[in-house]
């Protein structure tokens, strides 16, 4: 069963054996109630950067969590949150080029679907990706009904000098926070992913641009556990 279709949902329970088998203990008990478990399948990277802009849309997009609160500090749930986004981008056609999640907020940089005129598919995305995940996590922290996702905002990117700048500026936001010392050590970013698939060239373009005068909402102090 592929994450995308169970993504923050509780799996099926196993086919009963023929025999008579001895019962298995239960996993992740908490007050008695089984708990779903952390999706577990491959991370659905994107394809090569792209680094030009998309004729049907190119965008920055920030999240936050309602009231800034720190939701994702550990690391199973920064990597749900992480493979949550690049799978649901996916679903709706989405190519993410930078991504960086955190405790209480996420960026990305993206094309719009290349067969859309426009990019009226990114509420429905965030929509359908904040609700599952939103639903998964209360479940595991047992608190139904809380309010996780408070809003999102997007900015299109229509020079091409600005979009390199917000690409270097999301793949180096977990040095701007302070969380590490050298962006690809941030496992839950695309840093890693981006000096693996572009040309030395691209990265050296990439990373020798500015972000000094960049403007983007980014006052969430993240936080993460050891």
């Amino acid at each position: 069963m592929r994450w995308l279709d169970t993504a923050f949902a509780k799996p099926k329970p196993a086919k009963p054996k023929p025999a008579k088998p001895k019962p298995a203990k239960p996993k992740n008990i908490k007050n008695g109630a089984q708990l779903p478990k952390m999706p577990n399948t491959p991370t659905h990277w994107p394809h090569a950067p792209l680094h030009q802009l998309a004729e049907s849309g190119t965008f920055m997009v920030t999240a936050g969590t309602y009231q800034k609160e720190h939701f994702f500090t550990t690391s199973e749930k920064l990597k749900a949150l992480h493979d949550g986004l690049l799978r649901y981008a996916s679903k709706y056609a989405w190519r993410l080029e930078a991504w960086a999640v955190f405790s209480n907020h996420y960026h990305f940089v993206g094309h719009s679907p290349e067969e859309s005129e426009d990019a009226s598919s990114l509420s429905r995305f965030l929509s359908h990706f904040h609700s599952r995940c939103a639903a998964w996590l209360n479940q595991i922290d047992e608190s139904p009904e809380r309010k996780v996702w408070h809003n999102f905002f997007e900015t299109r990117l229509t020079h091409h000098r600005s979009y390199l700048a917000r690409l270097n500026y999301v793949h180096q936001n977990a040095v701007h926070h302070g969380l590490v010392k050298v962006a690809n050590q941030y496992l839950w970013c695309s840093a890693r992913w981006f000096e693996r698939e572009a040309s030395n060239a691209q990265i050296r373009t990439i990373y020798g641009v500015k972000t000094d005068s960049v403007n983007v909402a980014d006052e969430f102090e993240p936080v993460l556990e050891q």
